[in-house]
């Protein structure tokens, strides 16, 4: 517990305690401590009733009796403090000790519970982004607490990575960052709308994807084998429809957790990237197949042949027709 709460600097102290106790509940100061232990106990917990402090002993009366109805919500257990003459019970230093100890007991058990208790997450899509990338920041730190205040587990999170970090060698520079350069507010609005006009690109390809998909699938159910399979290909394309999204995942916080290796172009041919993408149907040979042409500097077109034209077709009525001069 620290003096900030009662309106003065430095640790609170039992001797503190008993000073103020002493002075009682017509002293400014001892209300006014009461007060604020209460106003934070509001802030981590549901209360109705609340303490005002006191400017002077006439207001005494009046904060014994906001007092009684807040150790009743609070379930008091000590009968001095909840019993008798509202304006009596704390008409001894002790009990108004024993008022001090029950208040910041409360405090610091209400504390101890918001630090276990699961936060609630932001609202909002942006808000919602960066809550689930600081879910799998402390999965892959180890189980590290998603707990607030957001200043103090930024800093767990960065004595953590600097940790691991500590325990490569130091040679290894494939984990060292991609981006090293500070970037200022609107450096990072101009690279929030490069990344907007990339998922709009992203979303606009994905869905001329799934209509040729769409239209694809619907010539395969125009062939006559398409009553017998029809309703196996449609159980098949169903779970691929369930499981698409055209919103793609990418933030700008995979920016930050962008690596050097990541600016490394690597001919997909080398040993070690096919290594990983090589598999069996990479050895399959096709047969022979029909010669379908299209090389016409290797075939030449057949040569058009002349024949004789038919006595008394149409076309010599047509030209005889033609030759006729206007007299």
């Amino acid at each position: 517990m620290e003096r900030e709460a009662a309106g003065s600097e430095g640790p609170l102290s039992e001797e503190s305690f008993l000073q103020l106790a002493q002075a009682g509940v017509r002293s400014p100061r001892f209300t006014g401590l009461c007060a604020r232990l209460v106003g934070e106990l509001r802030a981590l917990c549901p209360l109705e009733e609340d303490l005002s402090p006191t400017s002077g002993p006439e207001d005494a009366e009046t904060f014994q009796i906001e007092l009684s109805g807040l150790l009743q919500e609070l379930h008091c257990p000590y009968p001095a403090l909840t019993t008798g003459a509202v304006t009596a019970r704390l008409g001894s230093p002790h009990a108004c000790l024993q008022l001090l100890y029950f208040l910041s007991s409360e405090l610091q058990a209400a504390r101890l519970l918001c630090r276990k208790r699961p936060p609630a997450p932001p609202q909002g899509e942006g808000a919602d982004a960066a809550w689930r990338e600081l879910q799998l920041i402390c999965q892959a730190l180890g189980g590290l607490e998603l707990a607030p205040p957001a200043p103090q587990l930024l800093g767990d999170i960065k004595s953590k990575v600097a940790e691991a970090l500590s325990a490569l060698p130091h040679d290894h520079q494939e984990m060292a960052p991609l981006l090293r350069a500070p970037l200022m507010a609107p450096q990072w609005a101009a690279l929030e709308g490069i990344r907007q006009a990339l998922r709009t690109e992203y979303e606009c390809r994905k869905r001329m994807m799934v209509t040729r998909f769409e239209v694809t699938l619907q010539a395969f159910l125009w062939s006559e084998r398409a009553p017998a399979h029809g309703a196996a290909l449609r159980a098949a394309v169903s779970p691929l429809r369930q499981v698409e999204s055209a919103a793609p995942g990418v933030s700008l916080a995979r920016l930050l957790a962008a690596r050097a290796d990541a600016s490394r172009i690597v001919s997909a041919s080398t040993g070690r990237c096919r290594h990983r993408t090589s598999c069996a149907i990479n050895k399959v040979l096709m047969g022979g197949v029909p010669d379908r042409g299209g090389r016409p500097t290797e075939i030449e077109p057949p040569m058009p042949t002349w024949e004789k034209r038919r006595e008394g077709g149409a076309g010599q009525q047509r030209w005889g027709r033609r030759g006729k001069k206007k007299k």
